[in-house]
């Protein structure tokens, strides 16, 4: 065509950095990528794909009478109760095409203008999910940044947001990609809408949606083996992998999934963080809500790893991200880089790249976090509290420790499947940062931390008895049993009386102890041994597993804070069972203190025979010198004097080293802010292609 013009279409807001297509030996490794996938089970059953569209179409119906039950119940007329509609979207993985047997459906129910989140969404439509026989595992989440209701559906996984529209008639063929949608609507509504728009938006913004589609289901699975999948924990979710690779896609429109793959630890190891990765210029609104901008926003400022949504209004979608975790996937992503750059010499295959993280062996110490309930249900309510502010405890362990002590918080939950009671556990690593020289003997204390920590854990406001927490250090050779895959051997220390010896050394040297196995025998068999035990300790538990504070009185027991060995001192109302006594004092062990003086003191409780209600111990290895106890949390009046001491010479056994500069000046992108440019781009003028 005459005056024509064959310049390439552009994705993104740069060039692309390479248009070159497959080789035969691209096409070859892509076809054993797909190969491996398939044969690792990420593709679900046609069978299973049928029963989602099935549940969807029963879930439609429900809120769509929902709507309309409300809409009569208004008083609105024949003709309205008539047209009220809801309409049903999906997104996350399962719009965007890369969602795998057993994963949940995000899904999203735009209603009317006169029907509200707060009272119609969580209250009456929860009552009729409730007495669906159909639903299980109902939760509500409405405080959270996203409010959301959690269930499952004939067994499939719901995760079902509410957004009421600015429309007295919602119809059935709205176009939530349109920006009138977001018309007088609050900011949850926008980030309910934002999923939908977001997920559209990126399916629009690739070169090819098939070859995305299956780099991001390898990248996904990726990074779930290598531990590094989880939004909650503060790595990456599902969206985020999902927009960078998105902008691998941008930079290299012609490469097939082994391309990308490659490209993508290639593109991501050399990426200067916290400059943003983003697949459109950002744009203002008229609207007036607020977009990522650095320039104008103080807190945006502070991200560590902006991917940048890219429907309005843009946000950092990884704003959990810290500078520990941060530094893990940056590890990560090297190791990556290596086994692809092996992949493609033909010196390693693809299931070499999916090897799993070995979490437990890469640290010398760990926080170990477990939660407790008294049944199933309740410990799935519990459990999902705790995981959400996990990520708090990571952020307060760097404030408070100047970045010295970096925390890696593993996205796995485990359990012991001896115990009888609803148990489970989360790890963290500890390690010190790499190259800061310390002062002898120099010791974090992070006391504090984990008191304000277990402070704001008690805010639950669905708490119920039964429900605890016990946060304990762990050394990687105490690391219980359960948490290792079946047929999988931990390696045993040698017996020789020298290795011994030598051992007991490192562990002075690291800053803790540890008994022998002979003292840790005979302290099980004192324990054990006897019929006697158990109210002995029964006694130990109330001790350390107080009432509710809606329950119980603020004077009832008092903690004398100066104390380093935290003893714990009672009011005479307390050992006397005097009016300020919790109505839940029936269901408790008679008060330790008025039978063995020696339960008061935490010494008693980290003795190694401590137990909660269920039977858990409350600490692991608590006698340890310079790691004391974080005790069972309940709802509690009292402020239980907490020790936990971890000695600064920690070591880590991974050697990656953090990127030297996250700010330096050689830069290649230019990121867009209404068209103005602004030289924030995030790879080096180096980078290979």
């Amino acid at each position: 065509m005459a005056g024509g013009s064959d310049a390439p279409k552009q994705y993104g807001i740069t060039k692309p950095l390479s248009l070159l297509g497959p080789v035969e030996a691209d096409l070859q490794r892509t076809a054993e990528l797909e190969k491996f996938l398939v044969e690792a089970g990420l593709y679900e059953s046609p069978e299973e794909s049928a029963k989602r569209e099935e549940v969807l179409g029963k879930l439609d119906r429900i809120v769509k009478d929902w709507v309309k039950q409300l809409t009569s119940q208004r008083g609105y007329t024949d003709q309205m109760v008539e047209e009220a509609n809801a309409v049903l979207f999906t997104f996350g993985s399962y719009r965007l095409g890369v969602h795998g047997p057993g994963a949940d459906i995000d899904t999203l129910c735009v209603g009317p203008s006169y029907v509200n989140r707060e009272e119609d969404f969580f209250i009456v439509l929860h009552e009729i999910l409730a007495q669906t026989e159909d639903v299980t595992e109902l939760q509500p989440v409405p405080d959270a940044h996203v409010p959301v209701m959690k269930f499952k559906f004939h067994g499939i996984s719901i995760d079902l947001l509410y957004a009421s529209v600015s429309l007295l008639v919602v119809p059935a063929d709205l176009d939530i990609s349109q920006g009138s949608v977001l018309y007088e609507v609050d900011e949850a509504t926008v980030r309910s809408l934002n999923g939908c728009r977001v997920a559209d938006q990126i399916l629009r913004l690739v070169p090819n949606i098939e070859n995305f589609r299956t780099a991001l289901r390898c990248l996904k699975y990726w990074a779930k083996r290598r531990g590094v999948y989880s939004n909650v924990t503060g790595f990456l979710g599902g969206v985020n992998w999902a927009l960078l690779v998105a902008r691998v896609c941008q930079l290299y429109p012609n490469a097939v999934p082994s391309m990308l793959v490659s490209r993508f630890f290639r593109v991501f190891t050399q990426w200067r963080w916290p400059n943003p990765v983003m697949l459109c210029s950002i744009e203002e609104d008229e609207l007036g809500f607020p977009i990522w901008d650095p320039r104008k926003n103080p807190r945006d400022k502070c991200h560590h790893m902006p991917i940048i949504t890219p429907a309005y209004p843009c946000m950092n979608s990884s704003y959990n991200v810290s500078t520990s975790t941060l530094r893990v996937m940056m590890e990560q992503f090297q190791f990556g880089n290596k086994v692809c750059q092996e992949i493609e010499m033909n010196k390693a295959s693809w299931s070499a790249l999916f090897e799993p993280f070995q979490f437990f062996e890469a640290y010398k110490n760990y926080l170990q976090v477990d939660i407790i309930a008294e049944d199933d249900e309740d410990l799935r309510l519990w459990k999902g509290w705790v995981e959400s502010r996990l990520r708090q405890l990571t952020l307060k362990i760097e404030r408070d420790t100047y970045g010295m002590l970096q925390c890696h918080p593993y996205p796995h939950e485990y359990a012991d499947p001896s115990r009888q009671c609803a148990h489970c556990a989360f790890f963290m690593g500890l390690s010190r940062k790499e190259g800061v020289k310390i002062q002898e003997g120099q010791q974090f204390d992070i006391r504090g931390t984990v008191d304000e920590f277990r402070h704001e854990i008690n805010l639950y406001m669905f708490w119920k008895p039964g429900m605890e927490l016990a946060v304990s250090h762990v050394r990687r050779k105490q690391i219980p049993a359960y948490v290792f895959p079946e047929g999988y051997k931990r390696p045993r220390p040698s017996r020789h009386v020298n290795h011994q010896q030598q051992s007991n050394k490192n562990d002075a040297d690291d800053g803790t102890a540890s008994r022998s196995p002979d003292s840790q025998l005979k302290r099980k068999q004192d324990s054990a041994g006897t019929d006697d035990a158990e109210p002995v300790r029964s006694a130990k538990r109330s001790s350390v597993s107080p009432a509710h504070p809606k329950s119980s009185s603020p004077q009832s027991r008092n903690v004398d804070e100066n104390t380093c060995n935290g003893q714990i001192k009672r009011s005479s109302s307390d050992a006397s069972g005097g009016s300020q006594a919790s109505p839940h004092a029936s269901e408790r062990s008679p008060d330790p203190a008025a039978s063995s003086p020696s339960c008061t003191t935490m010494g008693a409780v980290c003795s190694g025979d401590a137990t909660s209600k269920h039977g858990i111990p409350l600490v692991e290895n608590c006698t340890t010198p310079t790691v004391a106890v974080c005790t069972t949390l309940k709802r509690v009046a009292e402020k239980v004097v907490s020790e936990l001491v971890v000695s600064e010479r920690l070591g880590s056994t991974n050697s990656a080293e953090l990127l030297e500069s996250m700010e330096k000046d050689v830069l290649a992108e230019t990121v867009h802010f209404g068209g103005n440019g602004v030289a924030q781009g995030g790879l080096p003028e180096e980078l290979e292609v």
